[in-house]
Order: structure tokens, then C-alpha cells, then sequence
């Protein structure tokens, strides 16, 4: 029975390529039909393998077969080009799980196109036309293909809910109105989807213009953010070269310190050292003149002694060891006291300042 209901409308005269009704069919040694161009286009795209296969079975041929054309099949699509028939539809066409399906349609169903809000039914594009060209049908509310449908009928009257019951908020048939909700305000679906369409505008237009607010506010922050990134940049450019003029000013002022330093060191030690180039000098002469004593103190001739003894030349005045004072070197030891200072003081600006302006920016 699928089988004649298959060759009736034509199914079995598709190209399973283009899935349109044969052109020019050939047949390939598998035995499956093609329109000619279809499956030479199919064996180009795999000419670089080397290999063709049958778009159906896989079948594989080696080297490319000549197609020569079905005669009886195109005798056959001809004749039912003729009868008016057409090829099936393609599978795509068909309903599948998560689609609606055509009310109208029996065995495969196909897909809905539209849903008849008035009908409450879903209708393929063939069955849809009565709903274009019928002028009573014109008029029935057309919308997308929907499931729920059956959500508009009523489940106590078996009528379609065309009213709404803004005592309960919830919509109802005409009979539910005369009857559960008689008492109640009740106005027609329409009338309540208008007001809650209006409402519905309002809202989305305080969300748009929030929207647009808060992207403003967007901006704002991304230019702030950009600004934060260039002054930080910026902030450590000049950070380094101010610290790097701070660290060659600091070298500097360390070896004006250290030649400094050098300098009154060879100043104290030359007047050290000529202090006491002259006190070994005194030394020699002292030395000389206790020899001149001693061999006088050791003459033993009276009258030589009392000769010799005015000639002795007087002691020069002198520098005693005990009249040496060595002076404190506290001269260095106020330049080292120095640095520290300034070291300290470089600390506490490192330490306090710099890190409250890092940390506490002004706002």
C-alpha cells in the first residue's frame, strides 16, 4: 500500500541528490537513478580521490563509469509530468520532532507554515491556500506555527477563550462569562491584549531609555578607564625618569662626597706627616746634642771641661711630645652622620608620601 501510494505521487522518481523529479536519469551499476548532471557533479567534487561511490549505498567505481541515459525512466517521469503529478516533498519538508505538524495532512504529516488562531488548527503551504483565496477564510488570524493552540479552548465549554476576566486575570470563553464569571469585569481578549499591549510599549520603552542610559554609562566608564591606564602610563614613564635622574644625582652627589672626603684626607695626612717629619727632625737634633754633652760631662781634664763648656750651642725652642694634641677626626664622622640624615629623610618621603599618593588618591 506505501509502496503504490509512493509511485502515485511520484516519490520513487526523485533524484535523491537535487530531491526534485528526474532529469535525464541515468542508472549507475548499483542499480540507483540520478538526473545526469546531478551525480557528474557529485563524481567532479571527488575527482581528486580518484575514486566515485553511489551517493546512496557508498558503492565505489573504479575507473569512472559511463552513464548512459534511462530511457524507460525518462518515458516514465514524462507521463507523469503529463498526469499533473509532482515529486514528493523532500525530506526536509516533512515534520520532525520539535516542528508542527499540518493538521490536514494524513499519513507523513508536513510542515505547518501557519496557525489559524480562529481555526485553531496548523496548516502546510498546500493547505494554507484555502485560507489565502477563500474570502471567508481571509479574515481568520494567521500567526507562526505554534503548539499551543489548544491552550485557547476552554476546558469546561469546549469553546474558544476570546474574553478576559480582569477580576481573576485570566482568559475565559462567552459562556464563562455569562455563567462562573458573570459577576465579574470581564472585556474581550482584544480589548485587554490592546491595554496590556500599551502597557507593554511603556515598559519597554523606560527599559530602552535605560537601556541607552546604561550604556552611556558604559562609555563613560570606558573612557574613564582609558584615561586611568593613560595617566598610569604615563605615571610610571615619568616615575622612571625621575627616578633615574634621582639615582644619577644621587651617584653624582655619592662621588663629590667620595672626593671630598679623599681631598681633606690628604690634607690631614700631609699635615700630619709633616708634624712629624719635623719632630723626628728635633729628635735627631736633641740626639745630637746629648752626644755633645755627654763627651763633655766625660772630659776629665778640668780646665778642657770649662773650655769646651761655653761653646755649647743653646737648645732652639721646641715642641715637646707632650704639647701634641691629636685632633678628633670628627670631620668624617659628621659627613657619614650626614648621609644617614639624608638617607632617612629619603626614607620617610619613599615610605609615606609616595605610598599615600598611590594608595589614597584625591578623588
Amino acid at each position: 500500500m506505501a509502496q503504490q501510494e509512493n509511485l502515485l505521487n511520484g516519490e520513487r522518481f526523485c533524484c535523491s541528490i537535487c530531491l526534485d523529479l528526474l532529469k535525464d536519469p541515468v542508472t549507475t551499476v548499483c542499480g540507483h537513478s540520478y538526473c545526469k548532471s546531478c551525480i557528474n557533479t557529485h563524481w567532479d567534487n571527488g575527482e581528486e580521490r580518484g575514486s566515485y561511490s553511489c551517493p546512496q549505498c557508498r558503492q565505489t567505481f573504479t575507473p569512472r563509469p559511463v552513464l548512459e541515459k534511462s530511457t524507460m525512466l525518462a518515458d516514465l517521469v514524462e507521463e507523469l509530468k503529463k498526469t499533473g503529478l509532482q515529486a514528493a516533498p523532500a525530506d526536509h519538508c516533512y515534520a520532525g520532532p520539535g516542528d508542527v505538524a499540518c493538521d490536514v495532512c494524513t499519513g507523513r504529516k508536513l510542515k505547518a507554515l501557519k496557525s489559524c488562531l480562529v481555526c485553531l488548527a496548523s496548516y502546510c503551504e498546500k493547505h494554507l491556500q484555502r485560507h489565502l483565496h477563500s474570502a471567508a477564510l481571509k479574515k481568520h488570524k494567521l500567526v507562526e506555527p505554534s503548539e499551543k493552540l489548544q491552550e485557547n479552548i476552554c476546558s469546561r465549554h469546549d469553546e474558544v477563550m476570546k474574553m478576559f476576566c480582569r477580576t481573576d486575570q485570566q482568559c475565559i470563553c462567552y459562556l464563562c462569562s455569562v455563567e462562573e464569571h458573570k459577576d465579574h469585569y470581564t472585556v474581550s481578549a482584544a480589548a485587554e491584549r490592546t491595554e496590556r499591549q500599551r502597557e507593554l510599549g511603556l515598559r519597554r520603552q523606560t527599559i530602552q531609555q535605560r537601556v541607552q542610559d546604561t550604556e552611556k554609562d558604559v562609555k563613560l566608564l570606558q573612557q574613564e578607564e582609558m584615561a586611568v591606564n593613560g595617566s598610569a602610563d604615563k605615571a610610571v614613564e615619568d616615575s622612571e625618569e625621575i627616578f633615574t635622574e634621582m639615582i644619577r644625582l644621587l651617584e653624582k652627589r655619592s662621588s663629590d662626597v667620595k672626593q671630598q672626603i679623599r681631598s681633606q684626607q690628604q690634607t690631614e695626612v700631609s699635615r700630619v706627616r709633616e708634624l712629624q717629619e719635623r719632630l723626628e727632625q728635633e729628635i735627631t737634633e736633641l740626639k745630637r746634642k746629648d752626644h755633645e754633652l755627654k763627651q763633655l760631662s766625660d772630659t776629665e781634664d778640668h780646665n778642657q771641661f770649662l773650655h769646651n763648656y761655653p761653646s755649647l750651642s743653646p737648645l732652639s725652642g721646641s715642641t715637646h711630645s707632650s704639647s701634641i694634641r691629636i685632633r678628633p677626626l670628627r670631620n668624617f664622622e659628621d659627613v657619614t652622620a650626614a648621609v644617614s640624615q639624608v638617607r632617612g629623610r629619603l626614607q620617610d618621603i619613599l615610605r609615606s608620601r609616595l605610598k599615600c599618593q598611590v594608595l589614597c588618591p584625591p578623588e
